[in-house]
């Protein structure tokens, strides 16, 4: 993913006006993002501490020339922002925006599937993505992350996110890129997107995935690792111990009947190779022993 975002990427940052829009953009600003532009509709020709704010995503990137953007945007608006965007020319959009519903979501994703094939969509519910040292797009703390490198990060949980990046830099491991993709059920980038990038970047030599219960994106991330991967995986799923029919955490957390279980997928990383630990700490001294016995 590192591909995605680089020292090159220019963002805007739609909802920057709102309390949490211009908190995280001044904060991805500060870790060195070139964060040019903010958009609040109507509110153009102002500014957010130095940052140049626009009425349009359009405006913004004729501008600014933005590539990237960051969707802090409440969710009965939030779809509307992410095609806004992608009608621009934004060719990778990250949304922080919780509580969207799914069939917002669904018919949001297809539309950019139909309309914009070229545009990615990060999220929605997502903590965003950093590759240390060069971009942070999102509201990941920059200062738990170690650049340098080789290991790449995705996640479904958020929280669990910042544990494995504070866990590996306090072992002295480096991170490529770190992905959160977030726990809805319609996410815009899944495992296998992550997965696939990953095993593309020359950089990137590990991976470290951690999952969650409900659906089946882990089990699809098994198959791909099995048929596609040459470089180790390390992965922990998150909710062992939680009970059939019941939403733990995120909206796409839920356990139907037998599918979706931690133990299902955890038997199925397993099988295709994948160095499964039983607790988040477990799985970072996996990827660490992994590193060191790299050549």
């Amino acid at each position: 993913m590192s591909v995605l975002v680089n020292n090159d990427t220019r963002v805007v940052v739609q909802g920057i006006t709102g309390k949490e829009g211009s908190f995280h953009a001044r904060a991805c600003r500060d870790y060195g993002t070139k964060v040019v532009a903010g958009v609040a509709p109507g509110k153009g020709g102002t500014d957010v501490d130095g940052i140049p704010v626009y009425s349009t995503v359009a405006e913004a990137v004729a501008e600014t020339g933005a590539d990237a953007s960051f969707v802090s945007v409440p969710p009965p608006f939030a779809c509307d922002a992410i095609l806004e965007a992608a009608a621009a020319g934004i060719r990778f959009i990250v949304c922080i925006t919780e509580g969207i519903p799914a069939q917002d979501e669904a018919l949001t994703f297809n539309r950019l599937r139909q309309e914009f094939p070229d545009t990615r969509l990060l999220g929605p519910n997502c903590p965003g993505i950093i590759s240390p040292g060069k971009c942070n797009i999102g509201i990941t703390s920059g200062d738990i992350a170690l650049p340098g490198g080789p290991v790449g990060i995705v996640s479904r949980s958020g929280t669990l996110t910042y544990q494995a990046l504070h866990e590996l830099s306090q072992q002295g491991v480096g991170q490529t890129t770190c992905v959160g993709i977030g726990g809805d059920p319609v996410p815009g980038t899944n495992f296998i997107d992550c997965l696939e990038a990953f095993e593309a970047d020359p950089e990137t030599k590990a991976v470290m995935m951690i999952g969650e219960i409900g659906g089946s994106e882990e089990e699809r991330a098994a198959a791909f690792i099995a048929d596609k991967m040459t470089k180790p995986v390390a992965a922990y799923i998150a909710g062992v111990t939680a009970p059939p029919g019941r939403k733990m955490g995120h909206a796409g957390a839920i356990i139907s009947g037998s599918q979706g279980t931690a133990q299902a997928k955890m038997e199925a990383l397993a099988e295709a190779g994948v160095a499964v630990a039983i607790n988040p700490t477990e799985c970072g001294e996996k990827i660490v022993e992994i590193v060191r016995g790299l050549n």
